[in-house]
């Protein structure tokens, strides 16, 4: 004989509202709801700048077309190249964001070492101060700087970006100290301890056991400072590429900022002018950010796992 009956209102309730060991239809549709929508706001304005960077002059001025070009207009990469001398920007952004970027790494993390495994006079101060030097905007330090730069006559030179580095001062330093302060805490005195019984000394013990455990937050750190130095424009062009002096020092995103004045000058070299169009300013921005977004698709995996093991985020 078979039994029909309603249907159980707790298993109903279980499915929309979750339980202890599950979770609920109704929060992980809001949940999913919410990241989708959030996606859409970042990814929105990188897939608009994709799709019109490969669209030509007609395209754009074609209403009926609003996403998928008629023809991938490569030659706006070619303009836009020539016009920002990719290769030789291309070559001088990897000098100019990644030497301070390694110096960062090494002086952040003999820094966050000593903070982090030995105690001494002053060192409530010293980290207040380090916390203050990163709250405090570098707007208003912009000009004092500029002027010691120009005493020192390291303006338009990497000097003006290697030296603050060295002196762990460079572009946002103070929380990368932090960052290896953070992890150093976290590493086990009893292997630090067993290092100094075998005969290890202070330096052999950090070299040996603390840095190779700390290769999370050396990804963290390099990946951070290597994206802010290469996105810094006023700075970098204020003290390095010469905004007052002359230097053969740029970056791609310098050459970005005079992308039109640049362009211009390009098409008057050139055999056939063009006029510059939305396409091939896209163009531009796109080539000003691949390198990076190539390098976060490839280091994508290790960071996040960096970011969870140094509690970056605060966990």
């Amino acid at each position: 004989m078979i039994k029909t009956g309603k249907i159980d209102q707790d298993q109903i309730r279980k499915f929309f509202l979750g339980s202890k060991d599950q979770e609920g239809f109704l929060k992980q549709l809001i949940v999913y709801a919410l990241l989708i929508c959030i996606g859409f706001v970042y990814l929105y304005p990188l897939l608009y700048m994709i799709s019109n960077s490969f669209m030509n002059l007609d395209d754009l001025l074609d209403t009926s077309i609003n996403w998928i070009p008629s023809t991938l207009a490569i030659g706006n990469y070619i303009q836009a190249a020539g016009s920002m001398n990719f290769f030789v920007a291309f070559l001088k952004s990897i000098i100019i964001a990644g030497v301070p970027t390694l110096l960062n790494v090494v002086i952040g993390a003999i820094v966050g070492y000593g903070f982090g495994r030995f105690e001494f006079k002053g060192k409530k101060i010293m980290m207040a101060i380090l916390i203050f030097s990163f709250i405090l905007p570098s707007q208003i330090t912009m000009m004092p700087t500029y002027v010691l730069y120009s005493d020192l006559k390291i303006l338009g030179s990497l000097k003006a970006f290697i030296y603050p580095s060295l002196l762990g001062q460079g572009i946002n330093a103070p929380i990368f100290i932090l960052i290896f302060y953070q992890f150093f805490k976290q590493v086990p005195k009893v292997l630090l301890e067993a290092a100094q019984i075998d005969g290890a000394g202070y330096f052999k013990s950090f070299l040996r056991i603390s840095v190779p455990s700390a290769a999370p937050a050396i990804l963290t750190v390099f990946l951070f400072s290597f994206v802010w130095y290469w996105n810094e424009s006023y700075l970098t062009e204020l003290y390095v590429c010469g905004l007052f002096t002359e230097t053969s020092w740029t970056t791609l995103v310098v050459e970005l900022k005079n992308f039109a004045e640049n362009f211009n000058a390009y098409q008057t070299t050139g055999k056939a002018a063009t006029n510059i169009n939305e396409s091939i300013r896209m163009a531009g921005t796109m080539l000003s950010i691949l390198p990076v977004l190539l390098m976060y698709f490839v280091l994508q995996r290790y960071f996040v796992e960096s970011i969870d093991r140094t509690g970056i985020t605060g966990e």
